[in-house]
């Protein structure tokens, strides 16, 4: 993608993607990486506390793992602001979308979803984790330094998205509302 949005363009949308809803929002897109760099955009997703995202490849090949090499719970789905996705993947080609589970109208923000807060995302129930999605190198060539930039300099609102673990096993569809528990 070489049409990437400048700092001022995202400086002037972060009051619109603040706005989101704060309790509860709809999901607007799942999706599922079978192998790295492929996604698919299923209706449905599985969720459970043995593996995360049923047919990810991140439970079989993690980039945090616990001290015995398990995969670690912390993020066993990723959640990205459906008003920041929207913003950001332009050309809505698969290669670039990053890669989170779960797009959502919510407030993701530390303030409004501090860690350990719960959310209900279909009949699965989810932890907020304390580790930080702060964006890598692949989100930097994806979307471009501003974006890159932008979500960093405002870390507090959780723009990149956050990490959870899966507390109750459950389905997601795009039917579904997420909301705060």
């Amino acid at each position: 993608m070489t049409d990437f949005l400048s700092a001022e363009t995202l400086t002037a949308a972060l009051p619109q993607v603040l706005a989101a809803p704060r309790d509860r929002g709809a999901i607007r897109l799942l999706c599922l990486r079978p192998k790295p760099n492929q996604r698919s955009f299923p209706g449905r997703l599985t969720l459970t506390r043995a593996v995360g995202v049923v047919g990810d490849f991140e439970s079989s090949r993690p980039w945090l793992v616990l001290e015995d090499g398990s995969p670690d719970p912390r993020n066993q789905v990723s959640l990205m602001s459906a008003r920041v996705l929207d913003l950001l993947w332009r050309d809505g080609t698969p290669h670039n979308h990053p890669g989170d589970n779960i797009a959502c109208d919510l407030d993701l923000s530390h303030a409004n979803l501090p860690v350990g807060a719960l959310l209900q995302a279909g009949t699965a129930v989810l932890r907020v984790s304390d580790e930080p999605n702060d964006g890598c190198a692949k989100w930097k060539v994806r979307m471009g330094k501003a974006a890159y930039d932008w979500t960093r300099s405002h870390a507090a609102y959780r723009l990149r998205g956050l990490y959870c673990s899966v507390q109750q096993d459950g389905e997601v569809t795009l039917t579904d509302a997420i909301m705060r528990l």
